[in-house]
């Protein structure tokens, strides 16, 4: 007998029901429970599971939607609390202890996890971070690949009510209701969030009620510490979800009865009497009580069942302590997916022969081509696709209008829900690549940052697992004019980031191939565009139509053997002014290295030139204090010291915001001639 068999008057029926289900529900409440009661005894021992966060008095709901989930047709994003979810859902417990435990064979991730973070990918049981609520825009993004895929199941994401608080979750759950897209949120409310009771969160007493007004989206309330209603509410959930191709959320009301985590002391802020009444609504309690009462199972048949989940734990217990630890050896193992390589172009040059074009029908014509080679593409954010209209600069334009709306579709202004759908589609199918306008201008990619950071260590977390096929397109820079939010740089944020590509283009073929190359691999690129380039005569190319640059090579740009200079960018273009310049008034011979790709950094192109010229200026639009031409400074001191005839310099924006006013703006960026007195200094040094 299925769940979808169970009537949904069974609370008030139970004679009805299945004994062997009974018996089934039973033992996985046991286990889990047992499992749960045992963790802090690890933690005691130095053994593990130094981050526990108990699931006791949510058994109903948790229990329900593990037995609701089906592995085939749906997946499911548990939050940390979820342990008896996980195990409902499929999980053994020796899985859930080398996941507490942190060991290698933990199918979460090998221990790369924080414990109490359960998941197993094989099973679409995703792994998902320590950031509160966060994964319901994965869930969101995942119900959008099952829109578009024709998928016969739902996606559940589950979270405590605290944790609504979070202005992503309301992001999520109205971006779902705008796409009609098949997903339950599960709201698991106890109360608290650690010590923070719900009045202090939100006015309504139920948080799901906060979320009333959205189109599109039913709300059912049930009782989360009684099986058979939280069975009923999660049955119905899923079964209307699927049927109305529309979201859903259950609010659970639960108890919590202990401590929110090993880490917490709930006797500083409960008293007694609050103390009290949890133990007396225990969930297990209250199922084993509600079992004899209606003679479905006799007291000697529970006690078997308690003996054999105790024999269970310890045979799990045995194998956990058995299982190897994570190698130290493992550590650079997974920290991004490897990249589509060009065979053809293996050094990302070629003959410039034919009609130029400008950096932004580069990047236009190679979407567009693209999207033509594989039709799992898909592209999304704010102002991209509306009538002739393609992003505020037209990098996109067309592309709606060939490829349709399902693939190639606007976002609201909510940059992280732009990012965290990106990550949640793209764990649907390893076949999917996704390009997102992840702000209209860089500067506005900060609200996106909590996703990104996610985004750039999931394929770590995961062990290889997940790979997040995306590549995040950001306008990037100055000399427009634009001031704050429209003339700023953020690629020394970005590349301090493991997990992440950053390429930085100057010209069009460069963003032709680089991007090119970022669409066909696996894992997370941020493909940097000088939008005051796009429609640049010094920045046009010609562009050959298959043309794919290699992550982590260098161009030299102009040969040299007085001084090095490496740049990127929008500065590209005024090293060679300078460097010219230069060669025709002093004969100074200056060789510019356009890095290109930042992340991964071309050391051995770096490192050579070094050798030869001796001399190294490093120029870049971002600030110089704490910029990226640092690590290039770095790296050439720590590995050429002995090859160098000057100090390394560097040129850039002053340590200041970029203004407004065009003096302003003049005053801070570099231009030409700081960049030319910069190499007579250094040349002359």
């Amino acid at each position: 007998m299925a769940y979808t068999d169970i009537p949904v008057e069974i609370k008030f029926g139970i004679k009805k029901t299945d004994k062997e289900i009974l018996k089934k529900w039973y033992h996985l409440m046991a286990l889990g429970r047992a499992l749960d009661n045992r963790a802090p005894n690890y933690l005691k021992q130095a053994i593990g599971w130094s981050y526990h966060a108990p699931y006791a008095g949510h058994d109903g709901i948790q229990l329900a939607i593990g037995q609701v989930f089906d592995k085939k047709t749906d997946h499911l994003y548990p939050y940390y609390r979820d342990l008896l979810t996980t195990l409902s859902a499929g999980l053994t417990a020796e899985e859930i202890i080398y996941n507490g435990i942190s060991k290698d064979t933990d199918v979460a991730g090998g221990g790369r996890h924080m414990s109490n973070h359960f998941a197993k990918p094989e099973f679409n049981i995703h792994n998902v971070s320590s950031c509160t609520g966060n994964h319901t825009l994965h869930a969101t993004g995942t119900g959008r690949a099952f829109n578009r895929y024709k998928q016969n199941g739902v996606v559940i994401s589950s979270q405590g009510e605290s944790s609504t608080s979070e202005g992503y979750v309301f992001e999520a759950i109205n971006g779902a209701s705008n796409e009609k897209l098949p997903v339950v949120f599960v709201f698991q409310d106890n109360g608290y969030g650690i010590s923070v009771p719900k009045k202090d969160q939100t006015a309504n007493r139920k948080a799901a009620n906060n979320y009333s007004g959205l189109k599109n989206l039913r709300i059912i309330h049930c009782n989360g510490k009684d099986v058979f209603d939280s069975m009923n509410a999660m049955s119905e959930a899923k079964a209307w979800a699927i049927e109305n191709q529309m979201p859903v959320i259950v609010h659970a009301n639960c108890v919590r009865l202990h401590s929110h985590s090993n880490s917490d002391k709930h006797e500083l802020y409960r008293d007694d009497n609050e103390l009290q009444y949890t133990r007396e609504y225990d969930p297990l309690a209250k199922f084993q009580r509600l079992l004899t009462r209606y003679n479905r199972l006799s007291e000697e048949e529970i006690a078997e069942i308690d003996e054999e989940v105790k024999a269970e734990v310890k045979a799990a217990h045995k194998k956990g302590l058995a299982a190897p630890d994570p190698s130290p050896d493992s550590i650079f193992d997974f920290v991004i997916a490897e990249p589509y390589v060009s065979e053809k172009y293996p050094d990302g040059t070629h003959q410039l022969e034919g009609e130029k074009k400008k950096l932004i029908e580069g990047i236009n014509d190679t979407l567009k081509a693209e999207f033509r080679h594989n039709p799992d593409t898909y592209i999304w954010g704010q102002d991209i696709a509306n009538k002739e209209k393609g992003g505020i600069f037209n990098v996109s334009k067309g592309m709606q209008q060939e490829f349709g709306v399902g693939r190639v579709f606007n976002a609201p202004i909510a940059e992280d829900f732009i990012m965290g759908t990106a990550n949640g589609m793209s764990r649907f199918s390893d076949k999917i690549r996704l390009v997102v306008e992840g702000a209209e201008f860089a500067d506005y990619f900060w609200p996106a940052m909590e996703q990104f950071v996610e985004t750039t260590h999931d394929y770590w977390r995961s062990k290889g697992q997940f790979s997040p096929n995306i590549t995040v397109r950001l306008a990037s820079g100055g000399y427009i004019g634009g001031g704050l939010y429209h003339s700023q740089n953020i690629e020394a944020a970005l590349t301090s980031l493991p997990g992440c590509r950053i390429v930085y283009p100057s010209f069009a073929d460069d963003a032709a191939g680089l991007l090119r190359t970022s669409m066909r691999s696996r894992g997370l690129t941020v493909f940097m565009e000088p939008k005051a380039l796009y429609q640049a005569p010094i920045a046009a190319t010609p562009v050959p139509d298959d043309f794919e640059v290699p992550f982590g090579k260098a161009r030299t740009r102009r040969e040299g053997k007085d001084l090095s200079v490496f740049t990127y960018g929008n500065t590209t273009h005024m090293c060679l002014e300078a460097a010219n310049k230069l060669a025709k008034e002093k004969n100074f011979d200056i060789e510019v290295i356009d890095l290109r790709s930042l992340l991964p950094l071309d050391e051995e192109a770096i490192l050579s030139s070094v050798k030869k010229t001796g001399k190294a200026l490093i120029v870049h639009e971002d600030k110089v204090f704490a910029g990226f031409g640092g690590e290039v400074a770095s790296t050439i001191n720590e590995k050429a010291f002995e090859y160098l005839d000057g100090p390394v310099r560097r040129i850039g924006s002053t340590f200041t915001p970029v203004g407004f006013n065009r003096i302003l703006e003049k005053a801070i960026l570099p231009n030409a001639e700081k960049i030319e007195k910069a190499m007579i200094d250094l040349i002359a040094y």
